[in-house]
Parts: C-alpha cells; sequence; structure tokens
C-alpha cells in the first residue's frame, strides 16, 4: 500500500491484490491518516441513519425562511403524473430534492462532501437500497468508498464551490455516489474508476451562482441532476462503457477548470443565474 491519492493506483493496487475496494479504504485511513477502523464503521451507521433522516425532512413539505424551497419533494411523492425517466430515477431525484430542501430550512444534513451537495448521495443509496434490497452493513461499506474517492477528488482537485465551482460540489458527489452504486453491484473497481470518470466529465464546468447567495436556487434542482448523472455513469460503466480520459486525469482537469473560473462564478452570487433580473429581484425581496 502506498500513500498515494491516485484512483488509478489505487484501483491497480485493489485488483493485483484481489483487494475489497472498502477494506483498502479503511486501510488507509487507519495506516495514513490515523482514522480508528471501528469507529469509522460506526460512524458510517451513524451517517445513514442521518441520510434518512433528512430524506423525511424534506418529504414532510418543510419550507425554507427564505420562501424560495420546500415543498417539491413531497409533490412528487404524491404525484400521479406518467414518468418520463422511470420511477427508480424519479424517487431518487425526489430524494435529493428533499435533502436540498432540509438543507434550506435548518435541518439537519450529511455534507457529502458538502451541504451544497448533500442530496446526491443519500438518494442514490437509499435508491439502491430499495431497489436492490441491500443490507445496512452494505450501505455503509458503500459510504466508505464513497468517502475514499471523495478522499482523492479533494486531494487532487477540491470539493468547495467557492474554489472550484458547482463541478466541484455536486460534480464530486456525483463521481463519489457513481463509483459507490457500482461497488454496491458488484462492478469491478476499473469499472467504479470509469463511473467517477464519467460522473465528473458529464458535469465538468458547473459554476456555482446561488440566487441571493443561498443554497437554494439553482443548487437544489442541481442536486437532482447529479444525482441522475451518477447512475447514468454507474449504468454505462457496468455495461463496460469505458471512459477514454482515466479518472485521475478526469479529477486534475476538474481542477484546472474551477482555477480557471473567475470568481463571479464561484458561490459569490455575482453571476451566472444570480445576476439575472428575477434573481435580483428575490435578492432586493429577501434582503432589502
Amino acid at each position: 500500500m502506498k500513500h498515494e491519492y491516485s484512483l488509478n493506483g489505487w484501483i491497480k493496487y485493489i485488483e493485483e491484490n484481489n483487494i475489497d475496494f472498502a477494506e483498502y479504504a479503511l486501510d488507509f485511513n487507519e495506516k495514513f491518516l490515523g482514522s480508528d477502523r471501528k469507529e469509522t464503521i460506526k460512524t458510517m451507521y451513524d451517517t445513514l441513519e442521518v441520510m434518512q433522516q433528512s430524506i423525511n425532512t424534506g418529504l414532510s413539505g418543510i419550507k425554507s425562511p427564505s420562501g424560495l424551497s420546500g415543498g417539491v419533494s413531497k409533490s412528487i411523492s404524491e404525484s400521479q403524473v406518467t414518468s418520463v425517466m422511470g420511477i427508480r430515477m424519479r424517487q431518487a431525484a425526489m430524494r435529493a430534492i428533499a435533502v436540498g430542501e432540509a438543507n434550506a430550512s435548518m435541518g439537519k444534513i450529511v455534507a457529502a462532501p458538502t451541504a451544497g451537495a448533500s442530496g446526491v448521495l443519500p438518494a442514490v443509496i437509499f435508491t439502491l437500497k430499495e431497489d436492490f434490497k441491500l443490507s445496512d452493513d452494505q450501505l455503509a461499506k458503500g459510504l466508505i468508498v464513497a468517502g475514499g474517492i471523495g478522499l482523492i477528488i479533494a486531494k487532487r482537485a477540491c470539493i468547495a464551490g467557492a474554489i472550484g465551482g458547482c463541478q466541484a460540489e455536486c460534480g464530486s458527489a456525483a463521481a463519489m455516489a457513481a463509483g459507490m452504486t457500482v461497488y454496491l453491484l458488484n462492478g469491478t473497481p476499473t469499472q467504479m474508476g470509469t463511473a467517477v470518470a464519467i460522473a465528473l466529465k458529464n458535469l465538468m464546468g458547473l459554476v456555482c451562482d446561488p440566487v441571493a447567495g443561498l443554497v437554494e436556487v439553482p443548487c437544489i434542482k442541481r442536486n437532482a441532476g447529479a444525482t441522475i448523472q451518477a447512475m447514468l455513469a454507474a449504468e454505462l460503466a457496468l455495461m463496460n462503457v469505458s471512459s477514454t480520459i482515466p479518472a485521475d486525469e478526469v479529477i486534475d482537469a476538474m481542477k484546472n477548470v474551477g482555477d480557471s473560473l473567475p470568481t463571479t462564478l464561484k458561490e459569490t452570487a455575482l453571476g451566472g443565474l444570480a445576476m439575472t433580473p428575477t434573481a435580483q429581484a428575490i435578492h432586493k425581496r429577501i434582503f432589502g
């Protein structure tokens, strides 16, 4: 085991030594980051509980103090409209929005990897649990895998919208969820790397432009979009669709793109959707 933040390196070592990805991530955290193995596993179970609670909070129809969000996930859950993309995708999008609404209403959420992208992992993991009858033990290992992927992205690039734009938040969350999905559905480590690369590529360049500086518009619906991208990336990878650009290089490219973005498109609410006439009117209504 090398002390390296390289998803390609991890995958190569794991496949050559026939090691489980979650076990490797746990060993890496314990050996190089000083994390207690048992405590990490316990934290994953606690995390799952908070994630489920955040979904339930959003589905209750709770409204945000600003009035900009709330009630959408509850409306989706009660809708009888024919689904365009299938019930699984609709349920996943609903859960992602629910967590975003919980966050906007000051509810408890898991910043995975950030509060602004907190809906993606819960949406994906609980949709998988429902559809594939996964146990909590499996889900906990899935979160460990997602955390390992997130660690590499954070070390090689960034996960903060203020540094890299929303590609660093929703993009990283989608990549983590995509790799986790492949793992939970018994894909290979190589397929996991492919899923990470595809998810991050599909969201590369996404700017961070919160209306009125609040993590509501367009953030909440972007979580739903990132959730669908994560599931799409996993689907393609599991069908042995490859990524021409390896995962590490995609992560590095994401960093380069983030470094190139102007500050107006990195969480400052000074560009993008935040500067539209409607957004400016909303800002004035809320803050005067």
